[in-house]
């Protein structure tokens, strides 16, 4: 793909075939270019409100990742990271809609809070954690503005990239079958089913019975089918809860009830909770890997999803361009960095905008009305607290489940694509570190065409991304013989 910043469609014939635009157009349609694109304001509003009901769940989801103890020990509470969560999407999905101009929503990505959880909060404090969102986010930006997103797209090969989003997906899926309860840590295993080989409790099987209504739902390509899975779940726990089936100790982040009112002022604690700097213990080579692991787990899959999205709108050409195409990356890079200032963790193009296009939008009008769906959440905080953690896992395993499905674009027969991949996939979860997986999968590909004769077809950007990753591997013993503590 090249990248070219094509204006927005300006005439009837670039608006499809058979297009008429009316006279007289109202200033929103001049502006979303919206009789231009063959849609209408109702189709637009249509769309917004599908889209917001295909990926409100991250309201949900993405506090619970985020829920864990930093390196110091500290939490973020669960009303200010559902207000960060909303604020952050409603921010740069209505930027997108009146920027960008295409009907793309952002919230924070799954792949990049799974990162921040998993990996840097650990060795950091929230606010740094956040801190390196921004900063991947100025990375991204930087990265457009200059063209070398072009590049660093063809210098990755393309199965890596897919092997990179499937191993991110499994990488989520087993956070979500652990935070549901379904597999725990055995006592002669690493993992077991239950806390000792079988299922304990109401809320795994409610866990589990989410997961299948979720599935279910989507075979029957559902509209909204991960949000009516959370809704109806939630509704059952509530009820279990109310007739005192379950013992509240049982669920996982309280009893699912509500606590005083059902609407409540934001909490914006988080926002502005920003450190650069303390990663002293860290060090260099870490904070540089996370760094650009996030840039990975943020840039490539907004790439594919904005691409993907803009051609089934009909707004891309045959070469993968489209109106704002340069725009709309921008602001996706711009998302990092305003999720991490909000306390929410990176935000990213969600490939569930594909719901609101097939529902027609085709314009930003319709973003414009997911980002004020999102803003009205700040002031439902009670109740989205409701949902119980075993029914919100539940969406995990099914995003999982949905990235998994790039496995159909690599070529498993050819030995020196499926090797590389089959690392990156495998190693995310099996090491619970996504940074592993696209090492070993980067030196593997790279061993792999030395072996086959094929050095000259490896670019300098894979060689460097080689020396750096095996010094990623090797920095212990390497520390240790420099004699560094």
């Amino acid at each position: 793909m090249t990248q070219q910043s094509l204006e927005p469609k300006t005439t009837a014939e670039d608006a499809g075939h058979g297009s008429r635009v009316p006279a007289g157009r109202s200033w929103l349609d001049r502006y979303f270019h919206i009789s231009l694109r063959g849609s209408t304001v109702a189709r637009e509003v249509r769309g917004g409100i599908t889209t917001f009901m295909a990926m409100a769940y991250i309201v949900l989801l993405n506090p619970l990742i985020l829920s864990g103890k930093d390196a110091a020990g500290d939490t973020m509470g669960q009303k200010a990271l559902i207000t960060a969560t909303a604020f952050a999407a409603a921010v740069t999905t209505l930027l997108m809609g009146f920027v960008g101009k295409v009907p793309l929503a952002l919230a924070a990505g799954l792949s990049v809070s799974g990162v921040i959880a998993s990996q840097v909060a650990p060795e950091m404090t929230w606010p740094q954690a956040m801190g390196m969102c921004v900063m991947y986010g100025v990375v991204i930006m930087l990265l457009v503005v200059t063209g070398l997103r072009e590049m660093i797209m063809n210098a990755i090969p393309l199965a890596l990239k897919h092997g990179i989003t499937m191993g991110i997906g499994l990488f989520i899926a087993i956070i979500g079958l652990v935070k549901g309860g379904f597999v725990h840590q055995g006592k002669a295993t690493p993992l077991t089913l239950g806390p000792a080989g079988e299922l304990q409790g109401w809320p795994v099987l409610l866990f589990a019975g989410t997961l299948l209504l979720i599935f279910m739902l989507q075979a029957r390509n559902t509209p909204g089918a991960i949000l009516i899975g959370i809704i109806t779940g939630t509704v059952v726990a509530v009820a279990l809860n109310a007739m005192d089936v379950i013992n509240p100790k049982q669920w996982a982040n309280g009893a699912p009830e509500l606590h005083g009112s059902a609407v409540s002022t934001p909490d914006f604690s988080l926002f502005g909770d920003v450190e650069f700097g303390g990663w002293g213990e860290v060090g260099a080579m870490t904070v540089g890997m996370i760094v650009f692991t996030l840039v990975l787990a943020g840039f490539f899959d907004a790439m594919a999803t904005i691409i993907g999205v803009g051609t089934e709108a009909n707004l891309a050409d045959d070469k993968g361009r489209m109106p704002g195409l340069s725009k709309a990356l921008f602001i996706d890079g711009a998302g990092g960095a305003i999720g991490g200032v909000a306390g929410g963790s990176g935000q990213t193009v969600f490939v569930e905008s594909a719901t609101g296009v097939g529902e027609g939008a085709r314009t930003g009008l319709s973003s414009v009305i997911t980002g004020l769906f999102f803003a009205a959440c700040l002031f439902f905080t009670p109740v989205t607290a409701i949902v119980p953690q075993e029914v919100a896992s539940a969406a995990l395993v099914v995003i999982g489940a949905m990235m998994m499905m790039n496995a159909r674009h690599v070529d498993w027969a050819d030995r020196a694509t499926a090797i590389p991949v089959f690392l990156t996939v495998v190693l995310m979860p099996f090491t619970y570190t996504i940074t592993t997986g696209v090492a070993a999968g980067v030196i593997a590909w790279v061993a792999i065409k030395i072996a086959q004769g094929k050095a000259r077809e490896i670019g300098a950007f894979m060689w460097g991304l080689t020396l750096i990753f095996l010094v990623y591997f090797a920095l212990s013993p390497i520390e240790s013989w420099m004699g560094v503590h």
